[in-house]
């Protein structure tokens, strides 16, 4: 599997985004898609994921109800919807697959994407 991201960029406090990741290659291996983001000096965090199949999502406690996580079957793509972005969602973001289910740790995708860089000004 490979994954591309897109859709980072820079947005003021209070405002939106719409990240993308792509996935090509042996995709009928994944089972689900992550998405996690790196703050400098900072660990690596979960921030939401999704089950290709029937859509199952998690999210992180600091994103629930201002993140929304989607995916298109069809086209392989997976968004990751933010609003009310705060200055602390400054991070790169990394989408990632699993063979787990719904798992919200790292260690459990093999995949990862090069990253996208979201950085929300104050």
């Amino acid at each position: 599997v490979q994954l591309v991201e897109s859709g980072g960029g820079l947005v003021q406090a209070g405002g939106s985004l719409r990240l993308s990741c792509a996935a090509s290659g042996r995709t009928f291996r994944s089972v689900t898609m992550g998405w996690f983001r790196q703050a400098p000096e900072k660990e690596r965090e979960f921030v939401a994921s999704i089950t290709w199949g029937i859509g199952s999502t998690r999210y992180a406690d600091s994103v629930k109800g201002r993140f929304t996580i989607s995916k298109d079957n069809v086209e392989n793509l997976v968004y990751l919807r933010m609003n009310s972005l705060k200055p602390e969602d400054t991070a790169v973001y990394y989408c990632a697959s699993s063979g787990a289910v719904s798992s919200p740790y790292g260690y459990e995708y093999d995949t990862w994407g090069q990253g996208t860089q979201v950085t929300v000004s104050s």
